[in-house]
């Protein structure tokens, strides 16, 4: 059974259809990366797994468990954390109070070995831990994001364009990061990713996401030497 199952799901803003009959798998232990333009829909997809906005058609499968349309609350206690496009720290909070929230919805026996985690996967954020969110530099403030997702001791971690607006050397920061969370502790990322050569170098598998549509799947890889996704989206 798949970690997580998307079946023909469909998602709207108003009256616009922004996903058309999603199918999509994640096993445990993988890294899955959705690549496509922007507009294709791949934040849209995210949210939709977090319950907002609510899938209107099709099924949504978390560990066996029906999340289709249960609250955003509920589908982070069962253990899928997102980091969302834009970090949306707490700015006025410190890089402590900040993890601090982010354990919420963790046993608090775990808190102290959690944190220490998280400070050694990001070790300038224990030099800033006394420091407001606010006041980081972008990668920093996108480092105490992914921290704070990994508080919550999630199952699934949700990354939306954790490069976004980084210098090159950051960024490559966070994709190490992120696979040695993978490899080390084989955490299951579902990764949306603009810098798509890192983006599939770095995962298991693959979607192409077209217009709300999945046009394409497979190895990471794969997509990264097939000619079409190479002009589309690599610039080759």
């Amino acid at each position: 059974m798949s970690l997580l199952s998307l079946a023909g799901v469909h998602s709207f803003y108003g009256n616009v259809e922004a996903l058309k009959g999603i199918d999509l798998q994640v096993e445990s232990g993988e890294v899955v990366t959705l690549i496509g333009a922007n507009g294709a829909g791949k934040s849209t997809l995210l949210m939709t797994i977090c319950g907002r906005p609510t899938a209107r058609r099709g099924t949504i499968l978390f560990a066996g468990d029906d999340i289709t349309r249960m609250p955003t609350h509920r589908i982070a206690r069962l253990g899928i954390a997102h980091a969302p496009e834009g970090r949306r720290i707490f700015p006025r909070m410190s890089v402590a109070e900040n993890l601090l929230m982010g354990a919420g919805g963790a046993a608090p026996a775990h808190f102290a070995e959690d944190r220490e985690r998280v400070l050694s996967l990001f070790p300038i954020l224990r030099q800033r831990r006394n420091q407001r969110g606010g006041t980081l530099s972008g990668g920093e403030q996108q480092m105490l994001a992914i921290a704070r997702a990994l508080m919550s001791r999630p199952r699934l971690l949700l990354l939306d364009e954790p490069s976004l607006g980084l210098a090159p050397l950051v960024a490559r920061q966070i994709f190490t990061a992120i696979r040695e969370l993978n490899q080390r502790d084989g955490m299951t990322v579902l990764l949306v990713e603009q810098k798509a050569q890192d983006a599939l170098k770095l995962a298991h598998r693959a979607y192409v996401l077209q217009t709300g549509r999945i046009v394409m799947t497979g190895a990471g890889r794969e997509l990264l030497a097939d000619r079409e996704v190479r002009a589309a989206y690599l610039g080759a």
